[in-house]
C-alpha cells in the first residue's frame, strides 16, 4: 500500500474544530503506517463564511498539533491548487460533462419557488419545482443558461434502486435512492457544492482512501454515483465514529470547548491532546490483566496502527479525562527546563506580557501587584461568584440569557479586535435595552472572575474568542442556565432582529 494517499479537507468557516484534528490524526496515522501521503485541502466554496483568517488559524492549529501533511496550500504539490475556490473552472467542466451525458440537468427554479414548495407543497406531496426540468433538452438548458439567467446544475438521482456502501469499518450499508433528492452540484454563483467538488478533487488528487466522519455516510450514495457516471474507480471509504457530548449527542461548542485554539490557549500540551483524540476511537496499548496503557506518543501509535481496530461506538469527550492525561505528560515527559520552555511558548513570553502590562500598569503600586491582579489572563478557568454576576435589580435568568446573546454576538467578530468587541457588546445592550454598564458588569465577572479589573474590551481581545466563549458559557451555568424552550425563542429573536 505504498501508493496510499489520504486527505483532510476542512472548511475555513470558523474556529478550527477538534473534530478536524481527530479526522486528520487517523488519516495521518494510516498514511504513515503504509508509507503514504496526507493531503490538506481547503474546502472554501462557502464564500459567505470562508475567510482567509480562518484558514490561517486552521493551519496554525494543525501545525501546533504536529499533524504534518505532505501536500497542501502552504507546501504545494503537483496536483494542486489545494483551495477549491481556485479550481472553479475544473468543476464547471465536469458539471457540464454530466449534463451532456444525461446524468445532470440545468434548473431554473427560483429561490421563491423553492421556498414556497418547502413551506407547504413538499409536505402535501407536490412535486418539486425542478421536477419538470429533469428530462429537458440539455442543449436548450445550456442556451438559456448562457443567455444570462440564474441557474443551478442538479444531479439526476435514480428514482429506484439501492446503493450498497462497502465501508472498511462496517458491514455493508444499504441506502435506497428513492429517499435522496436531486442534489445541486453547481450553484448559481458558479461555485460547486461539496458533493461535486469532493468527488472531482479526490479523483484528480489521487486519493485512495477516504477516512472521514460517519455524518457523511448518507451522502456517500451520491458520491459513488458520481464516480460511476464519470467512469472513475471510487476510493475505499471508512467512516469514523463521532466525538460526543456527555449526553452522547454530537460534540458541540455549546456543551464542550470545540476549538483547537481553546486547548492551545488554555495550556494543554499538543502531544496530550493528540493522544486523547486517538483514545476517542482507538484502543489503548494492551497491558497485563486486561488493563491498558493510555499514554502513548503518536510515533508509537503509528507503529501499531490498524484501521480495522477502530472502535465504532463513539466516545464521550471528557475534559476531566483530558486534564488527567495532560497532567501525566507534564509530570512524566518534561524536565523542569522543558516545562519552563513550554510555559514561555504558551504565555510567559515577552509578546504576550508586553500586551498585558499597559492594561495593568496604572493599577500597580509595586511589582508584586501585577500577578495577583491579572491571574485571569493565565488561567484555564475562573470561578465567578453568583452575586458578582448580577447587576443591581437584575434576575439570574435574565443575566444568563443576556450572556447567551453576548456569546452569539461575539462569535460574529472577525477579526478579533477591541473596537469590534465593543460594537458587539453594544448590540447586546441595544437588544435588551439595558444600560451598557448592566452588560459589562456580568461580562467583567464572567471573563475575569471578579467584578472589576483592567479595561474589559482590551482584556477580552487578549483572552481571544475561544477562552472568552468558554468562560461566558461557564457563567451561564453558574446563573442556572437557559432552558431549551427559552433558548430557542431567544435565538429566533436575536437572529431575526
Amino acid at each position: 500500500m505504498s501508493s496510499v494517499r489520504v486527505r483532510v479537507a476542512p472548511s475555513p468557516t470558523g474556529a478550527p474544530h477538534v473534530g478536524t484534528a481527530y479526522i486528520a490524526l487517523f488519516n495521518l496515522a494510516f498514511a504513515r503506517c503504509h508509507g503514504g501521503k496526507l493531503v490538506l485541502r481547503i474546502e472554501d466554496t462557502d464564500q459567505a463564511r470562508s475567510k482567509p483568517e480562518h484558514e490561517a488559524r486552521l493551519i496554525s492549529s494543525l501545525r501546533w498539533l504536529e499533524l504534518d501533511w505532505d501536500e497542501g496550500p502552504d507546501v504545494g504539490g503537483e496536483l494542486g491548487p489545494f483551495r477549491q475556490s481556485e479550481r472553479l473552472d475544473i468543476y464547471a467542466q465536469y458539471a457540464r460533462q454530466l449534463v451532456d451525458a444525461g446524468h445532470a440537468y440545468y434548473s431554473f427554479a427560483t429561490a421563491a419557488e423553492l421556498a414556497a414548495w418547502r413551506a407547504g407543497g413538499q409536505a402535501a406531496g407536490e412535486p418539486a419545482p425542478f421536477e419538470s426540468e429533469r428530462d429537458a433538452d440539455p442543449a436548450q438548458g445550456r442556451q438559456r443558461a448562457e443567455s444570462g439567467g440564474d441557474f443551478v446544475i442538479r444531479m439526476k438521482m435514480p428514482r429506484e434502486g439501492t446503493c450498497v456502501i462497502q465501508d472498511m469499518l462496517r458491514d455493508p450499508i444499504s441506502i435506497e435512492y428513492a429517499g435522496l433528492d436531486d442534489q445541486v452540484l453547481l450553484k448559481s454563483d458558479g461555485f460547486p457544492t461539496y458533493h461535486l467538488a469532493v468527488v472531482v478533487d479526490d479523483h484528480l488528487m489521487g486519493i485512495t482512501h477516504i477516512i472521514r466522519g460517519e455524518e457523511w455516510i448518507n451522502s456517500t450514495p451520491k458520491h459513488l454515483l458520481l464516480y460511476e457516471w464519470f467512469g472513475w474507480d471510487a476510493p475505499q471509504h471508512a467512516h469514523l465514529p463521532l466525538l460526543l457530548n456527555p449526553d452522547r449527542s454530537k460534540m458541540s461548542k455549546r456543551r464542550n470547548p470545540t476549538s483547537i485554539d481553546y486547548y492551545r490557549r488554555a495550556g494543554y500540551l499538543p502531544a496530550a491532546l493528540l493522544n486523547y483524540l486517538a483514545l476517542m476511537a482507538y484502543p489503548p496499548i494492551a497491558g497485563e490483566g486486561g488493563a491498558g496503557e493510555e499514554k502513548e506518543s503518536f510515533q508509537d501509535l503509528v507503529q501499531r496502527f490498524d484501521l480495522q481496530k477502530i472502535n465504532l461506538g463513539g466516545s464521550v469527550f471528557d475534559p476531566e479525562k483530558l486534564n488527567w492525561l495532560n497532567g501525566r505528560y507534564l509530570r512524566e515527559d518534561l524536565t523542569p527546563e522543558q516545562l519552563l520552555t513550554a510555559l514561555r511558548e504558551w504565555a510567559l513570553n515577552d509578546d504576550y506580557l508586553r500586551q498585558i502590562i499597559p492594561l495593568m500598569q496604572s493599577r500597580m503600586e509595586t511589582l508584586g501587584d501585577l500577578m495577583p491582579k491579572c491571574t485571569f489572563f493565565f488561567s484555564r478557568q475562573v470561578e465567578p461568584a453568583l452575586e458578582d454576576l448580577l447587576p443591581k435589580g437584575r434576575e439570574a435568568a435574565d443575566v444568563a440569557s443576556l450572556l447567551q446573546t453576548a456569546v452569539w454576538s461575539l462569535e460574529t467578530v472577525v477579526p478579533w479586535k477591541r473596537d469590534a468587541i465593543e460594537a458587539a457588546l453594544k448590540r447586546v445592550s441595544e437588544f435588551w435595552d439595558w444600560p451598557i454598564r448592566d452588560v459589562t458588569r456580568p461580562m467583567f465577572t464572567a471573563v475575569m472572575g471578579q467584578p472589576v479589573g483592567p479595561p474589559l474590551y482590551e482584556s477580552i481581545e487578549l483572552l481571544d474568542v475561544d477562552l472568552t466563549r468558554t468562560r461566558l458559557l461557564a457563567a451561564i451555568d453558574t446563573l442556572g442556565g437557559v432552558s431549551k424552550k427559552k433558548a430557542k425563542k431567544l435565538e429566533k429573536d436575536w437572529f431575526s432582529r
